[in-house]
């Protein structure tokens, strides 16, 4: 019949889940670097076609650092028809959306958390961009001795990342002629940590606890106490990485050494991409941030090589090689490893200038 319109419907978009800490008790600074990665790269890949036409959707599920509630989420996103899962920051909480996607056959790319053992046993389904645990903070424990430090004292909360933490830098350090004594966060006040500090004669607190508490309290007694004016301060985990943390703690915020993930100098696409997070982000990006962007970079070029079928997907792992902004991505299945893991992920010891500590200083590289 003449005069008919005939409607073009949209192409139906490519759906990808994303995990992100965006409420507390969640670490929400990281999680805004996160999220903010993974959506500049996903503008980035529509703006140059999507995936093959189709344009690529986020689907974005807030975990408040809660593993219940990001197991729910892989649940509702799998249902929803997304292609893979990207994203997280904690590790216990990667590691129960790890595990779901597993169980569900649903890939997953996890940015941020290194956890080793993401998953109970080895699976097809799971790779990750950071470098495990055990790689990052041997080289953190390798600056420690470095530095003269043999006698070192860590201020842990009960969780299995720090836990695991502990017996990284304790397997690490005895053979070199090191100690680590754990000081129970929750058991020992401010002062009294101190005072464990002078009687261990430790040269070293280690803070494996949360933030902004106690992490903040234990920094502010370790600084005014004369006794301890020699003793470093560290946070491995990274949490001096982020502007709020230096908003809380202004001045004492400097000279605590943590590990970031970034090369000494970002190529080309690390630059550009450096420069639009920070327009984004209003702030200088964290590792975190490029994590994100990664990720996403990843799993284009995987949706537009091997399609939407999850199996595919999995099983396309070892062939990744892609450019990152930290340098080319591959995943290798090293002895031992439960998931895909990225490789040659650049390892930093990074503390913030005490002249400046809006400015980074790299104190170590491995």
């Amino acid at each position: 019949m003449s005069g008919m319109i005939t409607q073009v419907r949209p192409p139906r978009p490519v759906r990808i889940g994303a995990l992100v800490p965006l409420t507390r008790p969640g670490w929400v600074e990281a999680g805004r670097h996160l999220l903010a990665g993974l959506e500049l790269a996903v503008g980035e890949v529509n703006d140059a076609g999507g995936i093959g036409g189709r344009p690529l959707e986020l689907m974005v599920r807030d975990t408040a650092a809660d593993p219940r509630r990001a197991a729910a989420a892989v649940d509702e996103l799998a249902q929803l028809g997304v292609a893979a899962m990207a994203g997280e920051y904690h590790s216990v909480v990667a590691r129960a959306a790890a595990a779901r996607a597993d169980a569900l056959e649903l890939p997953f790319l996890c940015s941020s958390a290194v956890l080793d053992a993401l998953t109970e046993e080895p699976t097809q389904w799971v790779a990750r961009l950071s470098p495990p645990q055990s790689h990052g903070w041997r080289i953190y424990a390798d600056f420690l001795l470095d530095a003269g430090h043999r006698r070192i004292a860590v201020a842990t909360e009960p969780s299995v990342y720090w836990a695991s933490g502990v017996r990284i830098l304790r397997d690490h350090l005895a053979p070199r002629g090191g100690t680590v004594v754990e000081l129970d966060a929750r058991a020992l006040t401010p002062a009294a940590v101190c005072d464990a500090l002078v009687d261990h004669r430790a040269t070293a607190l280690l803070l494996l606890v949360g933030f902004p508490e106690p992490a903040v309290s234990l920094v502010r007694s370790v600084r005014r106490d004369q006794r301890l004016a020699e003793t470093v301060i560290g946070a491995p985990a990274g949490q001096p990485e982020f502007a709020e943390w230096a908003t809380s703690l202004g001045g004492d915020s400097a000279a605590i050494p943590f590990l970031r993930y970034l090369p000494g100098r970002l190529g080309p696409l690390g630059a550009r991409v450096a420069t639009a997070l920070r327009e984004r982000l209003s702030e200088a990006p964290s590792f975190v941030a490029f994590e994100g962007y990664d990720t996403i970079t990843v799993l284009a070029d995987v949706l537009r090589t091997h399609g939407t079928d999850r199996a595919r997907i999995a099983a396309s792992w070892p062939q990744v090689a892609v450019e990152g902004t930290r340098g080319q991505i591959r995943f290798s299945r090293a002895p031992g490893s439960s998931v895909w893991q990225g490789a040659r992920t650049p390892v930093q010891v990074v503390d913030r200038d005490p002249a400046e500590p809006s400015r980074f200083r790299i104190r170590y590289a491995g």
